[in-house]
């Protein structure tokens, strides 16, 4: 079999079609496995989210199989986008798999952290960001399932009120998952919580009920305190404010 030629980026121009029925409309986001747009179907108008695929990321189309069953094996999880279905374009002469998904509005966590004063989030704000993330990630884990490379680039947020909305756009990893994942999950969203609050250069000056939760980034000490998704949001729902 012949290897894919590598392509890092696919860049496409909004108004550009695809496909013969799909229009590019935004790139919401990149990764390593490709890239994802906002797309509108010309037969019926809906619009959705659109995952191209790198060819050398997706070998066989085994990556963009992997994906859609999860996607579709989680698909009671908030947290995640619905699966639709997949399709093949042509770019630069070679096959590109893209799945198509729900389209969700919001911005990127990574976009609201940067248009806040300061580049960060009030910690109210982020602790409410926070229990969200938690809340979705241990529908995952109770799924046995787990994520693998959560940040806030991945994270589409969106405000209702005093809560959040939040999606992921992302899933990274397939295999089996072992304590070990769900564990490093868990300190990835110690990370996220973090990087809302400004990191390092805020992070002194925070609250004491806020470092708690931060754990200083330890890995040992988040999770001998938060050892799953779901005892950190149980954490943040009983916070005792001095």
């Amino acid at each position: 079999m012949k290897t894919p030629r590598r392509i890092h980026q696919f860049d496409l121009d909004a108004g550009a079609v695809i496909a013969g029925k799909y229009r590019v409309e935004a790139r919401l986001g990149a990764g390593w496995e490709g890239e994802v747009y906002k797309i509108t179907e010309l037969g019926t108008g809906i619009e959705r989210a659109a995952k191209l695929f790198f060819p050398h990321r997706n070998l066989r189309n085994q990556a963009a199989r992997r994906y859609a069953q999860k996607l579709h094996k989680l698909r009671h999880c908030s947290i995640l986008i619905q699966y639709h279905t997949q399709d093949v374009i042509d770019f630069e002469g070679q096959p590109v798999t893209l799945l198509l998904s729900e389209f969700v509005e919001g911005e990127l966590l990574r976009t609201v952290i940067q248009r806040n004063p300061g580049r960060a989030l009030h910690p109210f704000e982020a602790l409410h960001v926070l229990h969200a993330l938690a809340s979705g990630m241990a529908e995952i884990h109770l799924a046995r399932e787990y994520h693998g490379d959560l940040h806030a680039d991945n994270v589409i947020v969106r405000r209702f009120g005093l809560g959040y909305e939040i999606k992921l756009i992302d899933l990274f990893r397939w295999n089996s998952p072992q304590r070990e994942n769900i564990q490093g999950d868990v300190c990835d969203l110690v990370r996220v919580f973090y990087d809302m609050l400004g990191g390092a250069r805020r992070y002194r000056h925070q609250r004491a009920e806020i470092k708690a939760v931060c754990c200083g980034l330890k890995r040992s000490l988040i999770l001998k305190k938060f050892r799953t998704a779901g005892q950190l949001r149980d954490y943040l729902e009983s916070i005792n404010w001095q």
